[in-house]
């Protein structure tokens, strides 16, 4: 059953209330032909070491404001939306922003949520998301989702106000160091206190963060730059010494590389989320479909190479499938590709593919033996990597090298057969949540966009949601925010309105950035939003189940509803089922934001409320999904143990010998 959706994004304005006017709108100060639609090229090819520079159609050389240069070069670099709060710092750029044609502003209720969507924009489209705020706390309020965009590769162009330049150093009224702040988190930042410098700025911002490894930029802008006058021309000519990201391998390495990977017994493709920032996921299929290789995608990768092919045995990692980690932990050969041997992979890093040979691909050359030491290395962008590698092993099957590695399929096989993902409903007739993810995607279908939260609800739609399409799942991986799903999936809806987009959260992220449920109503971005709702910080309470003789500590989210509270539950709850009174009672929260809302407590009706969802689209939904306590993640790998030491559950391990 596929979801039908309508346009999403139309700015909503109540009707007979044009927008006003204040004069001339930056395009037209700009006197410029309509920008070309899309965003600057996400690739640089550029191997020489000249100088780089933005070039949308030119714009005759205008006297303008800064802020007017600012909002010009947005457009020109063909920014549709920007998410953001006005601010004292940041507010002449409002000015110019409220006649632009071509650049929508949605007004988020914090800066965190214009943050989370600019990076969803960026994840679900390809293209750089935007975000502004103004000084101090509103730029401060940035930094999670900047961290989280630096740590997942995310490329986010944050723009803030900051106090006048003869305040900055001072102490001013709501001044914050915020290019010092971000220093660590951002791939570059920008402190500009001349209106000349803006549009060059932004240019350099966007290149920066489009190119190489993707990231997120800063670009700090002084309030009397805002205001002062200048020359406005376009396309600007811009010089970054140092900054020329490599994309080509070097094809000694690559052919090396082919050289092993047709001579291994027991090959694995170790596949990251750069093979789907590179666009590469075609290239990955063909490289697999060539060498026969098993492949294993990371979470970030979900959906890089398609979750129903043949050749993949699923995710590795702390919970991962067991044929995954045991693929890795018994390779003789791991071919990395935009991977970065995280520790949520590779668990005990001294135990991990002990006897495996690494070979390592990457746009980044400092992750490039930096966890695990690679044998052969390779810098380069994915795409064009696994472009060489096809052309290499086809060389070295001509030549007579192809391995028989039927031995090993017949293991993995084992293992896939006799450790296949699962989970056991309830016993006590409450909701498993498990089977309300799995019924999500089975109903939903591929072709939705999925965005989850942090903790067990997101491993489990890793797990139990076929992912068949690289840009269809977001999550934050490498800094697990809590909070980031509604505003991520909110600025995936923007980027891709005609796509249905799903968030799995759970109850605890849920409630740390729900108010942008304002901004999706107000701005008519329909999600919907499934609450994986146990009353529980629930990966926690499985941490305190395992780890800590089952000491909940602060981990229960509503104790009026797990204790002493007078309401009966649903009919057949047992004493796993979230019951009783509700704080909040996420129906009414959902109803209050003008969303319509929903409330799932049988199992026998998990389908029912999903297809209700399903048929509404024009305005956002949320189903509360009451489901049961104490459902845990497996598999599972404990941190800091070896991935050898992979648990079934509770106490189950696999055996590694098994064979057909």
């Amino acid at each position: 059953m596929t979801e039908q959706t309508t346009t999403a994004g139309a700015r909503a304005r109540p009707a007979g209330s044009p927008r006003q006017s204040h004069g001339p709108s930056p395009r037209d100060l700009a006197a410029r032909t309509p920008a070309r639609d899309g965003a600057p090229a996400t690739r640089s090819d550029r191997q020489d070491g000249a100088a780089d520079s933005v070039s949308p159609p030119a714009a005759a050389p205008t006297e303008m404001t800064g802020a007017q240069a600012l909002v010009c070069a947005l457009e020109q670099l063909g920014v549709d939306v920007v998410f953001g709060i006005p601010g004292g710092a940041i507010l002449p750029a409002y000015d110019p922003l409220f006649d632009s044609r071509t650049v929508r502003h949605i007004l988020v209720r914090h800066e965190q949520g214009a943050g989370h969507a600019a990076a969803g924009y960026a994840q679900a489209t390809g293209r750089p998301g935007v975000c502004i705020a103004t000084s101090g706390p509103g730029a401060t309020n940035l930094v999670t989702p900047l961290a989280d965009a630096y740590m997942d590769s995310v490329p986010v162009v944050a723009i803030t106000g900051q106090v006048t330049s003869g305040l900055i150093g001072t102490d001013g009224f709501q001044e914050a160091d915020i290019a010092g702040i971000t220093l660590p988190i951002t791939k570059h930042n920008f402190l500009v206190t001349r209106a000349g410098d803006i549009a060059r700025t932004i240019a350099e911002a966007f290149h920066v963060a489009s190119t190489g490894r993707p990231g997120p930029v800063l670009v700090d802008i002084a309030k009397d730059a805002l205001q002062a006058t200048t020359t406005f021309h376009w396309p600007v000519h811009f010089d970054l010494p140092g900054y020329h990201p490599v994309t080509r391998p070097h094809s000694r390495q690559v052919r090396e590389a082919a050289r092993m990977m047709t001579t291994a017994q027991r090959p694995v493709l170790y596949v990251g989320g750069g093979v789907i920032k590179a666009g590469a996921s075609a290239e990955l299929a063909e490289l697999a479909e060539l060498t026969g290789m098993p492949v294993v995608t990371t979470l970030m990768a979900r959906g890089g190479f398609p979750s129903s092919h043949r050749l993949n045995l699923g995710m590795p990692g702390m919970h991962g499938t067991v044929a995954a980690v045991g693929a890795l932990q018994k390779a003789d050969l791991v071919v990395a590709l935009g991977a970065r041997f995280d520790d949520r992979v590779t668990g005990r890093l001294d135990s991990f593919a002990s006897g495996a040979a690494i070979i390592h691909a990457d746009i980044d050359p400092a992750e490039i033996s930096k966890n695990r030491h690679a044998d052969v290395p390779i810098v380069g962008d994915c795409r064009e990597v696994i472009t060489e590698l096809l052309g290499a092993v086809r060389a070295e099957h001509q030549a007579g090298h192809q391995p028989d590695i039927s031995a090993w399929w017949s293991q993995l096989l084992a293992w896939q057969t006799t450790y296949p993902l699962g989970y056991t409903d309830p016993a006590d007739g409450s909701v498993s949540p498990q089977r309300v993810v799995e019924r999500i995607g089975q109903l939903v279908g591929p072709d939705a966009i999925y965005v989850a939260g942090v903790g067990q609800h997101q491993m489990w739609a890793a797990q139990f949601i076929s992912h068949e399409r690289p840009r269809h799942w977001l999550n934050s991986g490498g800094l697990g925010t809590m909070g980031y799903a509604v505003p991520a999936a909110m600025g995936a809806k923007v980027g891709c309105p005609q796509t249905p987009v799903w968030v799995i959260d759970g109850d605890g992220c849920f409630q740390m950035t729900n108010q942008e449920l304002a901004t999706c109503t107000v701005e008519g971005i329909p999600i919907k939003v499934a609450i994986i709702n146990n009353g529980n910080l629930g990966m926690v309470r499985q941490w305190q189940t395992l780890f800590y003789n089952e000491r909940y500590s602060n981990t229960d989210l509503d104790r009026a509803a797990q204790h002493d509270s007078p309401q009966p539950g649903p009919a057949g709850a047992g004493p796993g089922a979230v019951t009783g009174t509700r704080v909040p009672d996420f129906v009414k929260l959902a109803e209050a934001y003008g969303c319509a809302a929903l409330r799932c407590e049988q199992a026998d009706r998990i389908d029912e409320v999903i297809e209700e969802a399903m048929k509404i689209n024009d305005r956002p939904v949320v189903i509360d999904f009451i489901v049961h306590r104490d459902a845990m993640v497996w598999p599972m790998v404990a941190a800091g143990t070896s991935n050898d030491d992979i648990l079934l559950a509770r106490d189950m391990a696999p055996e590694w010998d098994v064979t057909e």
